[in-house]
């Protein structure tokens, strides 16, 4: 029964904004009837649900699904983590990659879990600055590690196809929490990702 109401939500939200997106092409000059613009507003609507599908996912269920205890005290990295995500000021994508350290005290989680992680604050609509502080939180809550390190790069659609439109920039955002607030703990983590932040 829970199945079929969210099935029924799932539905509801699919024709509302298959609706809506009907109506922007009508209102940016197109015939929405028009053959090769049918069925855009409902791959539109698929789309949109898949790119911001991690407001349903909880980053802290998916590192406890994978939490061991073991008595490891050495840096693990997980970095070229691939992000795509959407800026949330113009709804245009920003690309680019996760670099993501921790140094446990006495639990660890499944690599791919690291990944995981990532993807479930990228896939909501975002700004680069508030998705590398929210992956650094869901873990230092989850495993309460020693530190936690994340470093991200991206390319910005809304920089490049809009606005000043420069093609070659790249931002950087860092967050750092616990051992990686000491500079030789940090220059370690930033070697290691061949990142030249410091």
């Amino acid at each position: 029964m829970a199945y079929k109401k969210i099935e029924e939500y799932e539905d509801k939200i699919t024709s509302g904004l298959v609706k809506s997106y009907g109506e922007v092409l009508g209102l940016l000059g197109e015939d929405p009837e028009r053959e090769g613009l049918k069925k855009t507003p409902e791959r539109l609507a698929k789309a949109m649900q898949y790119l911001t599908q991690g407001y349903h996912l909880d980053a802290h269920t998916i590192i406890n699904s994978a939490k061991f205890h073991e008595e490891v005290s050495e840096m693990i990295v997980v970095k070229d983590i691939e992000i795509y995500s959407m800026c949330e000021h113009h709804m245009l994508p920003f690309i680019g990659k996760a670099h993501v350290a921790y140094i446990p005290n006495g639990w660890i989680t499944g690599l791919s879990k690291i990944a995981r992680v990532v993807d479930v604050f990228a896939r909501r609509l975002q700004v680069q600055e508030r998705l590398t502080i929210q992956i650094k939180d869901a873990i230092k809550e989850t495993l309460n590690p020693l530190g936690v390190a994340v470093v991200i790069e991206a390319k910005h659609l809304c920089m490049m196809m809009r606005g000043v439109q420069k093609q070659n920039s790249t931002t950087t955002t860092s967050a750092f929490d616990g051992e990686f607030h000491k500079n030789s703990t940090r220059s370690e983590f930033l070697k290691l990702i061949s990142a030249d932040l410091s």
